[in-house]
């Protein structure tokens, strides 16, 4: 059974009705995968240009494809279909799926389902008509463009029953940029969308703009580009096609350090109390220091997604539920003081190292020290308490502190993003690099020629509990431990 034509919400575009009272598709076109096949957005480029006549129907026969519709008081749905040979053989990573359930979850629409299909018109036109027939929403990702693997506008007509017909305004766009007039060259290809296509134009979210070169969509099929920065851009453009004002989705989290074969039990107890109406979800996570479990509560009733919470909270085994710092850096001067402050026995190690930092702060500019560090779990710990100790001494400052960064031989890559990301952040800086005879003095960021001698903050070599010591180094003079070839690396 095939639709009745639809009116297109705000932003789309359709060919107007011939005078003779017949029905006429709109035509529209589409987003290509690059200029003549390059892998390079279209952009800005293209414009817009209106198209001044109807074309005739195609008699054929459509899938058997009806528009679903949500139930009342559920959310919208939708489906995904990632195309594309180089997804199946491994060649490329899809992040297009990931993308759009984040967004589409944000807009209210549940994606109900991820399909990732080879280049051939039959397996596409398969899912499209199945998907369509399925979920409120379809929207493919890829096999889009001018060479013999973009086939997605001709499988999606084939979905539907339909022809793919040149667009009037697309071949005037391939003889603008192209300067083709061709019917068969493979610029033309662009050109040529299915029949009931419409014209769907967005905003462009840096200038406030309106796109000028639209989306695709046939009935309820969005036919998004491959190349991710496109399809993001123009997704995020079109955010008013999805929107499910009546959908909210409402989210939780528990962190749990113990097996997940130890809260079993009463993870299946909470699934039956609120099946139907909260989602349970339950990932260990075996590499992470400070959890084991991860688990995540997810429902569109509020009042529902906290009732489950708190069970879950009272019912499983106490001390295992641990809270997850996500910004560490921000709140870091108050907790280390705090500890300081507290009188236990680690507290009074902490202080006790507080002060010899106070003192090298009190004696020195942040120019004038430096702290060093080799990834060890004793010189991290004297990182942070030298942060704090600079966060509360200098909460606004222009000076950064500045590290000797020892790298081993094979050091632990966490270990290095740890030093990228902390010195892109702007908390650190490296010293230049240099051999081990001076090192400490260029490590620690003494100009050329500067013969000043420089105090390095490090870690006693005995014991953690030693706590850390300041150490006078002359500038030209070797630092001990670091007279070995490589052993002396600075993060970049």
């Amino acid at each position: 059974m095939v639709p009745s034509p639809r009116v297109p919400p705000p932003g789309q575009s359709v060919l107007a009705a011939p005078r003779d009272g017949r029905v006429t598709r709109p035509i529209s076109a589409g987003w290509c995968r690059g200029l003549a096949g390059r892998r390079r957005p279209a952009g800005p480029m293209w414009g817009a240009l209106r198209a001044g006549g109807a074309l005739r129907a195609a008699a054929s026969h459509p899938m058997a494809v009806s528009r679903p519709t949500a139930a009342r008081g559920s959310a919208a749905t939708a489906g995904i279909i990632v195309i594309g040979d180089e997804i199946l053989k491994g060649q490329t990573q899809d992040t297009n799926s990931f993308f759009m359930c984040r967004r589409l979850r944000a807009l209210g629409v549940r994606v109900a389902r991820i399909s990732v299909v080879p280049d051939e018109v039959d397996a596409i036109a398969g899912e499209v008509a199945t998907f369509a027939a399925r979920f409120t929403y379809v929207l493919t990702s890829g096999g889009i463009g001018p060479t013999h693997d973009d086939v997605t506008f001709e499988a999606v007509a084939r979905a539907f029953g339909e022809r793919v017909t040149p667009h009037p305004e697309l071949v005037a766009l391939v003889h603008k940029f192209f300067g083709k007039t061709d019917a068969q060259c493979p610029e033309m290809k662009l050109a040529r969308v299915p029949e009931s296509s419409h014209l769907n134009y967005g905003t462009d979210g840096r200038t406030g703009g309106t796109f000028k070169y639209p989306l695709v969509s046939v009935r309820n099929v969005y036919i998004f580009p491959g190349i991710p920065a496109l399809m993001e851009r123009a997704l995020d453009g079109l955010t008013h096609l999805f929107r499910c004002e009546q959908t909210r989705f409402h989210t939780r989290t528990i962190y749990v350090a113990a097996d997940e074969i130890l809260i079993t039990p009463m993870l299946d107890q909470a699934d039956a109390t609120f099946q139907g109406r909260v989602s349970l979800g339950s990932y260990p996570d075996w590499a992470n220091n400070y959890y084991r479990v991860k688990l995540t509560l997810d429902s569109e009733s509020e009042q529902d997604l906290e009732e489950a919470y708190h069970f879950l909270i009272e019912k499983l085994p106490p001390g295992v539920v641990v809270p997850l710092v996500t910004d560490c850096v921000s709140p870091a001067a108050a907790e280390v003081y705090g500890l300081a402050e507290s009188g236990s026995a680690l507290g009074q190690k902490v202080a006790a190292a507080l002060r010899t930092i106070e003192e090298a702060l009190d004696r020195y500019s942040l120019a004038q020290l430096c702290v060093g560090f080799n990834g060890g779990k004793d010189c991290t710990a004297l990182l942070h308490l030298v942060h704090a100790a600079v966060e509360r001494r200098c909460p606004v400052r222009q000076e950064k502190l500045q590290v000797l960064y020892i790298r081993i031989m094979s050091p632990f890559p966490e270990m290095e993003q740890f030093i990228q990301a902390t010195v892109q952040s702007g908390g650190l800086h490296p010293g230049g690099p240099g051999p081990p005879e001076g090192a400490a003095a260029t490590a620690g960021g003494c100009p050329d020629g500067d013969t000043a001698d420089r105090p390095l903050l490090t870690h006693s070599d005995a014991h953690v509990h030693d706590g850390p010591r300041l150490a006078p180094v002359h500038a030209g003079e070797p630092l001990a431990g670091l007279d070995l070839p490589g052993c002396l690396g600075v993060s970049a």
